[in-house]
């Protein structure tokens, strides 16, 4: 089992799949191989660092949580290696290739994303939605060897290596409030503890950044465990939007048609920990059966 997860910056990972990765962990062992890929330099987000400052703070406190996490870390370069910047980015061909790269390099057999959304009245970060469109945009050249081939030259174009396309998903958003949508929920509370401490990992973050810009109802925490009362509020907050019983830490996860399309029990059976809800399941039975899955 092979699971990338792409988001825009550092510190995303950690609030909407971190304990998935952690359950996968826990059950396939060696089994499991979990990369997340970075696609800003986090430079920008900061109201008293320097920008070069906020860059380097932000790539250890990913380094840190991802030697808690057990999983690979990899910031997204341009194919002159230089990172992206954070901040109102646009969708750029340098953007669909690296990620075109960097997927194929990791063939995962899942990918999750950020969601994109349909409602006009949801809020968005430009980064997210950015990061969205440019998976769904790239998701159909993952196995098109010569499809960036000015990005990333020299490959012998008479030899070419068959990529497996994943299924996408899309993770829950809380800036999308009011528009996301689930199709599977995992039940992470066992690794609440865990997903905790790596996201304490992100003090730039937590308790720095997201107390100024007020958009998170949060204010400076003073240690791990008044951090855990926070988080448990913002589990509860995302299960009152998608009708999810409270008190007990879930990931929720849409399936889209980007990739490749699942079997309905392929995915019952990947998943660990699924919140089984009849209605939930016969709906997204309904969807795969609509789009053609086996």
């Amino acid at each position: 089992m092979k699971v990338l997860h792409v988001h825009a910056h550092f510190d995303d990972f950690e609030f909407v799949a971190a304990g998935t990765f952690e359950l996968w962990r826990r059950q396939l062992g060696a089994g499991f191989q979990g990369k997340i890929v970075v696609c800003t330099d986090g430079r920008s987000g900061h109201q008293f660092r320097t920008r070069e400052e906020t860059a380097s703070v932000r790539f250890a406190e990913q380094e840190a949580s991802a030697q808690l996490g057990g999983y690979e870390f990899e910031m997204l370069r341009q194919p002159n290696g230089q990172p992206f910047e954070e901040a109102c980015r646009v969708l750029t061909t340098d953007l669909l290739a690296a990620l075109w790269h960097s997927i194929r390099e990791f063939e995962p057999d899942y990918l999750i994303c950020p969601p994109l959304p349909t409602d006009p009245q949801a809020g968005v970060h430009p980064d997210h939605i950015t990061v969205a469109e440019a998976v769904r945009r790239v998701a159909y050249m993952i196995n098109v060897p010569h499809a960036f081939l000015s990005e990333y030259p020299g490959a012998d174009e008479t030899q070419s290596r068959w990529v497996k396309t994943p299924v996408i998903l899309n993770a829950y958003d809380g800036y999308m409030a009011g528009a996301n949508t689930a199709d599977l929920v995992v039940d992470v509370e066992a690794a609440f503890d865990l997903i905790a401490e790596e996201a304490w990992c992100h003090q730039s973050q937590i308790n720095e950044w997201l107390p100024w810009v007020a958009r998170h109802h949060l204010e400076p925490t003073a240690n791990l465990e008044a951090w855990k009362q926070k988080l448990r509020a913002r589990f509860d907050r995302q299960a009152r939007e998608l009708g999810l019983p409270a008190g007990r830490a879930c990931e929720a996860f849409a399936v889209t048609a980007w990739g490749i399309v699942p079997e309905f029990d392929q995915l019952q059976c990947d998943f660990p920990n699924l919140v089984q809800e009849p209605v939930r399941g016969e709906r997204l039975r309904t969807k795969l059966a609509r789009w053609g899955g086996r």
